[in-house]
């Protein structure tokens, strides 16, 4: 824990309650974005892909069209949860002797894994695996949506069009990045100056620089006129795979044209006196589900507290250890065993969108597709480079993602939960599930409750803010680290997620994003 952090400062976000549509994001003008097409009559949906394109742009080092993630719905008139798995694949034409072991030990990225010789499988073309964000916005539109695409996509081509605002927390961001963005002419050339600096303002000046993002509108032009698949059938996609292929990715047009987001019947199970709905095959869903199927036993008390903190870092660690061990493709069914951004979407008939998509470490692989302006993901880094595992590195499989959408249900309550950050997602969420399923917590009480964090081993991290008897409980039976809940980094990931209860609705994002807020479209007439 930081010493130079102040004690005495405070941080609290409002939640409203109202009967309109909300949007909650990681970036407000994003969650405007969606809550402007409700008030236009958009469905959840609707309001879900302007979302996601406009974050693309205004958080690009965390998603954006070169991305892939996970969708829960949930249909009002059908009472009926649905799964869209989105998520990125290796390359058919990877050839796994390309990602040889350094013999240095582990990575020093987001996953335990052994380290490859030179970062490929982290950084660079050869981490880029095929993505599908895209396609999976397409398809839900398809299916549910009332508004014109190409209206959708239009506000994000108009941030594009003025380009990215750099304020403290970009230069933040992009500062953090900078040795790794130096190293591809394209990424340096987008988000650096001189292709060295961070780009930053002065330290008394008003944020006064933007990004360039001109390309990347264009691109997102010809999507709004031509359609999702443009990016995989059509001349759009071509040049993003010569872009890759030209600095040494496998990315391929066949790879692209092979693409297909996919709809699931949900993994859906009881807990308690409630119901959950989440992503299944490989996601963070089987993990969440093994989490609750731990604590169903505990007797957690009638208020967060020693006894529910310790049941639930045992039932994480376990669920944890389980997931790693035995989950991955292994070209069987579905249900066979970062850097991101997640918002939730509610529209006043009571449909929910929670959509999480990711670039998985930030800024990618580092490299932009300077045809197009996007950045790429580095996907790749999902699978195990070590041969002889489920989740072993292979060409064309599917990747392993953190992901974990989940629509909930409880009496008269109905939510949509998601969060970003790498490992530290699943736990994030299945905290703030247990906070309003087993205590009753309204969505406001339980973004602001502390949480803690098991997914890095063997050591539990705890908010310090915790009460003195639940961190002694828990160094019991842990290796415990306390740290402060902060803007940068986050240690106990960054949720966002909506509440309808009855007929009224609300939103929050992590208490700590300076840039998350909840938008209900009635506020965006003031706006």
């Amino acid at each position: 824990m930081s010493l130079n952090l102040s004690r005495s400062m405070v941080t609290r976000k409002t939640v409203i309650e109202t009967e309109h549509g909300v949007v909650a994001a990681q970036h407000r003008l994003a969650a405007m974005a969606g809550a402007e097409v409700l008030a236009a009559g958009g469905d959840a949906v609707d309001a879900a892909v302007a979302t996601s394109f406009v974050i693309g742009v205004l958080e690009p080092w965390m998603s954006g069209p070169a991305g892939g993630g996970a969708m829960m719905l949930w249909r009002a008139d059908e009472g009926q949860a649905l799964a869209l798995n989105h998520g990125m694949r290796a390359p058919g034409g990877l050839n796994v002797a390309d990602y040889p072991l350094s013999g240095q030990g582990a990575a020093g990225d987001l996953f335990p894994w052994d380290h490859v010789e030179g970062d490929r499988n982290v950084q660079g073309a050869t981490a880029i695996a095929v993505p599908g964000v895209v396609d999976g916005l397409g398809q839900a539109h398809g299916r549910f949506g009332r508004m014109p695409w190409a209206e959708l996509v239009a506000p994000a081509i108009e941030h594009a069009r003025r380009g990215l605002l750099v304020d403290w927390f970009a230069a933040l961001v992009i500062a953090s990045c900078t040795r790794e963005l130096a190293k591809d002419a394209d990424a340096a050339a987008l988000f650096l100056e001189d292709g060295q600096w961070p780009t930053i303002s002065g330290w008394t000046a008003l944020a006064d620089k933007r990004l360039d993002q001109s390309r990347m509108a264009d691109s997102l032009d010809q999507i709004a006129r031509h359609g999702a698949r443009t990016l995989y059938d059509g001349d759009l996609g071509a040049a993003m795979a010569g872009d890759v292929q030209a600095k040494g990715g496998c990315l391929s047009v066949d790879d692209l044209r092979a693409y297909r987001a996919e709809f699931h019947d949900p993994l859906s199970f009881d807990y308690r006196d409630a119901r959950f709905h989440v992503t299944p095959g490989l996601t963070a869903g089987p993990t969440f589900r093994d989490t609750f199927e731990g604590l169903q036993a505990s007797s957690l008390g009638e208020a967060p507290g020693p006894d529910s903190y310790a049941a639930m870092a045992r039932a994480l660690k376990a669920a944890y250890a389980r997931r790693l061990d035995t989950m991955g493709d292994t070209g069987e069914s579905p249900e066979a065993p970062g850097c991101t951004t997640h918002f939730s979407v509610v529209d006043r008939q009571g449909n929910m969108v929670a959509q999480t998509q990711t670039l998985l470490s930030i800024f990618g692989s580092r490299v932009v597709s300077p045809t197009t302006g996007f950045l790429m993901n580095n996907g790749i880094m999902w699978f195990d480079p070590v041969q002889g595992r489920p989740n072993s590195l292979g060409p064309g499989k599917r990747c392993l993602m953190n992901v974990c959408p989940v629509i909930g249900e409880q009496g008269d309550r109905r939510f949509a939960f998601g969060a970003s950050g790498g490992r530290k997602i699943m736990g994030a969420v299945a905290q703030l599930s247990s906070f309003v399923t087993d205590f009753g917590m309204s969505l406001g009480d339980s973004f602001h409750q502390p949480r803690i964090d098991v997914s890095g081993g063997d050591r539990l991290i705890a908010d310090d803010s915790l009460p003195a008897e639940v961190l002694e409980r828990l160094r019991l039976e842990h290796k415990v680290a306390e740290t402060r809940r902060t803007i940068f980094p986050y240690a106990f990931a960054c949720p966002a997620g909506v509440m309808r209860r009855g007929s009224l609705n609300s939103g929050c994002t992590e208490i700590m994003s300076p840039w998350g807020d909840a938008i209900s479209e009635d506020m965006t007439r003031d706006s």
